[in-house]
């Protein structure tokens, strides 16, 4: 079965030729962005006819933008892509299966809502709404010792300066 996926979010323009950057959702960028890939956005479809890597962005240019305004006009859509399912390891999760969960500490008290992943070349970060905004939280398994898609949830330990801001009174 086939499924519709995020690969990537558009961000501003680079340059006067209708070249964008593109925060990635996926870190398989050259399989995700292959020149001649198409993507469905919103009520089109963008198919990449470059990629590039600048100072550690992600550029790509689109065939259908041709300068600039066309750029500035795809700013903040999501480029989505088929996405046939992937054998994953035990400690693996697809971004789609991530976001949206619960998230709590190991006492069970909920501490929020993961709304999005970001994918950097150390490791990967999970967004976390909380009652104190958005907070990063490495997603390795000393902090994220349990997740549980088919529950709704995934633990972090609370380490502190996590998820909360630490006290200077120390």
């Amino acid at each position: 079965m086939v499924q519709q996926v995020i690969v990537g979010t558009i961000g501003r323009p680079h340059g006067l030729k209708g070249e964008v950057t593109v925060r990635p959702h996926t870190d398989r960028i050259e399989e995700r962005f292959e020149i001649g890939i198409k993507f469905a956005v919103a009520t089109k479809t963008l198919t990449v006819a470059s990629r590039k890597l600048v100072q550690g962005r992600l550029v790509v240019h689109f065939v259908e933008t041709g300068d600039r305004a066309e750029a500035e006009a795809l700013r903040g859509l999501e480029l989505w892509a088929d996405a046939a399912p992937e054998s994953l390891d035990d400690e693996e999760f697809n971004d789609s299966t991530l976001i949206g969960l619960a998230a709590f500490d190991p006492a069970g008290n909920r501490l929020g809502e993961v709304v999005d992943v970001e994918h950097h070349a150390s490791q990967d970060l999970l967004v976390v709404r909380t009652a104190e905004g958005e907070r990063l939280v490495p997603f390795v398994a000393q902090l994220v010792p349990e997740v549980d898609p088919g529950a709704g949830r995934l633990v972090i330990e609370p380490i502190p300066g996590l998820l909360s801001e630490v006290s200077d009174a120390d």
